[in-house]
């Protein structure tokens, strides 16, 4: 994807985010592409820091699980919670096809992309407890700081319903 592109994209989300009264702060960094990569980059950062998987159900139901970054999901666990076939990670094409950004940007921010409201939102109820909560802005180069109330107001106003729930974690 070129910058330009990605520059678009993030200003098109910064203008509906504006257009919802929410305000948010941005940072910029080096890219990352993983929790591991995040962790120097989130550090220096106030607030949660997450992780955001990109999941597909074994019937073809797609999900967007955002979580707590140092959370060990229990994926067969979770999928039971929600009564979901068993998950797997969605595949890049299908992430870019469904959210319009690549692995390694999954944010919430992406369901502004959604327009089809093919993807289920599933949030971690601890999650919402931290302030303010940290997402890539369509982009991993950069962070983009939001309240925990902001983030619920902008995931309804992309016609989307979270599901807020404990996410159960996998042993050691």
């Amino acid at each position: 994807m070129s910058d330009a592109a990605a520059d678009r994209r993030e200003e098109r989300l910064y203008g509906r985010l504006s257009e919802l009264a929410i305000a948010t702060k941005t940072y910029a960094h080096a890219p990352v592409f993983t929790v591991n990569d995040s962790n120097a980059v989130t550090a220096r950062l106030p607030g949660g820091h997450t992780k955001n998987l990109f999941l597909e159900d074994r019937k073809g139901g797609l999900w967007l699980v955002v979580v707590r970054a140092h959370l060990r999901v229990d994926l067969g666990a979770l999928a039971k919670q929600l009564s979901a076939p068993r998950f797997s990670f969605g595949a890049p094409e299908l992430l870019k096809a469904t959210l319009g950004i690549a692995p390694g940007s999954v944010t919430p921010f992406a369901l502004i992309n959604d327009a089809e409201h093919r993807v289920r939102v599933v949030l971690d109820k601890e999650m919402l407890a931290l302030a303010p909560l940290n997402f890539h802005p369509l982009r991993n180069d950069r962070t983009t700081a939001i309240a925990p109330g902001d983030l619920l107001a902008f995931i309804h106003a992309c016609g989307h319903h979270p599901i807020i729930v404990a996410i159960p974690e996998r042993g050691p």
